[in-house]
């Protein structure tokens, strides 16, 4: 049975506000979170796999006040496990891996810790859910690539997005331009074993976007009369094994060699948008949050990302009219530590929040995870935590 907000709103409350812990699991982003937390004078705890532990527990030692080293990262919802978050006052920060290794079923209705954001949005990430970021995108009136139903709709140039068959979190994208491509490359993977029968029947199969990619990284305000609705924070784009280290070979060299092709996320670049295109981003993110009110109350809190692409409008003849086309949601932390140092935004927040870092004592907002745990900090200090977890 889910659990009710007013369940973990409940828990927080009993919390020792002056000394509340930030959680998160040893993967993705914990470097991140970590490094935000600590800056915000916060205590942090992070929950590892044994095996994994070491970026954590050797390298990054300082950025933890105490870690936890499970078997596997499932564990957590122990009750042990959990009594001990509870007993550090721990307001748990989701990122992808928690998602993907402890699973949407244990944290709706089994992880009895306070989670900063919306725990019932996280399976919306899953293009096979029927409330899933599709839906969200399409009910909020957002451009999206044309989907195709089944391979024999293929007509123009497509991107297969297929979960890889021994690694849960990363898919094995492949391009078709008409039906024939399309069952040759799947029928090839299948026989060099990234991908299987099962995992093809529940690929998405959508128009390819010609333009350039930016990952759209905002902030979503739980106390809005406080701080905001939303802020944007900046632009990155991701680097892909094997995809770049192809495409870093002269073209005759990329077409003798036979090797599949992997868009496995490796790294992550800053990049900028002219101005004058800017507000269809922000006009995007204002969409997404309204829907995610309705659909998924309280809405999307704490950082997330609209992912796309800027293109000609498809459905314009003329291609005169640039659009921001969404084809991924991060309905959670994204992950994307450049954007910290090469987004221009971080200064413009800095001002805009200044007499609330002044208050903590501090300069600037440096990163996209300072702003997560600034809510979490005045939140605390004003017992209002009840209003930004789930």
């Amino acid at each position: 049975m889910p659990i009710k907000r007013e369940e973990i709103q409940e828990i927080v409350s009993a919390y020792k506000t002056d000394s509340i812990t930030v959680g998160v699991l040893g993967s993705h982003s914990a470097e991140e979170v970590g490094v935000s937390a600590k800056s915000m004078g916060l205590t942090t705890v992070v929950i590892c796999q044994k095996g994994r532990e070491e970026l954590y527990a050797k390298y990054n030692r300082h950025l933890y006040d105490h870690i936890i080293i499970l078997d596997r990262f499932s564990d957590i919802i122990d009750e042990e496990v959990q009594e001990k978050l509870r007993d550090l006052n721990t307001v748990f920060i989701p990122n992808r891996s928690f998602s993907v290794y402890v699973g949407y079923d244990n944290i709706e209705n089994k992880f009895m810790i306070p989670i900063y954001g919306n725990r019932m949005i996280l399976r919306a990430e899953e293009r096979n859910e029927e409330r899933n970021q599709y839906w969200l995108l399409e009910k909020a009136g957002i451009k999206i690539p044309k989907k195709f139903s089944s391979p024999e709709e293929i007509d123009r140039l497509v991107i297969v997005k297929v979960q890889q068959k021994k690694r849960p979190l990363e898919r094995a994208f492949f391009y078709a331009s008409s039906p024939e491509e399309y069952y040759r490359k799947a029928e090839d993977l299948i026989k060099r074993d990234v991908i299987d029968e099962e995992g093809l029947k529940k690929a998405r199969i959508e128009e390819y976007v010609l333009g350039q990619k930016f990952n759209a990284n905002f902030m979503g305000w739980a106390l809005t009369e406080v701080f905001d609705d939303f802020d944007f924070v900046g632009f990155d784009d991701r680097k892909q094994t094997n995809l770049h280290g192809i495409l870093s070979l002269p073209a005759r060299d990329q077409l003798s060699i036979d090797v599949p092709i992997k868009n496995e996320e490796i790294g992550h670049y800053g990049l900028t948008m002219r101005e004058s295109k800017k507000p269809m981003v922000y006009q995007a993110a204002e969409r997404f949050r309204r829907i995610c009110e309705k659909e998924y109350p309280p809405g999307m809190i704490g950082l997330f990302a609209l992912q796309g692409a800027v293109a000609y409008d498809q459905d314009d003849p003329e291609q005169k009219k640039l659009t921001f086309y969404i084809f991924d949601v991060s309905p959670r932390i994204p992950g994307c530590p450049c954007v910290g140092p090469t987004s221009p935004e971080m200064r413009r927040l800095s001002l805009k929040y200044q007499k609330y870092l002044r208050r903590y004592g501090y300069k600037e907002i440096t990163a996209p995870m300072d702003l997560p745990m600034l809510e979490i900090k005045y939140a605390a200090e004003n017992n209002e935590l009840e209003r930004i977890v789930t």
